[in-house]
């Protein structure tokens, strides 16, 4: 790891409970709202290919169950 990396672990390792307990909030929050901008993108490039919902569901459909 990289010594800025070393020394942001020793910081959170010093917080205390209720702070500790912020961080993994708003850490969470970050990767839900990555986790949406990146579903979104990814949505609009399957629209652009002509894949909806109901194409999901088929394929989900004949790789479960088979065609």
């Amino acid at each position: 790891m990289s010594q800025h990396v070393d020394e942001i672990i020793r910081e959170i390792e010093q917080l205390d409970e209720s702070d500790r307990a912020l961080l993994d909030r708003r850490l969470a929050e970050l990767a839900e709202a990555q986790w949406q901008t990146e579903a979104n993108n990814a949505r609009a490039i399957a629209l652009d290919l002509g894949i909806d919902q109901q194409a999901i569901d088929k394929a989900v459909d004949d790789v479960r169950y088979g065609s």
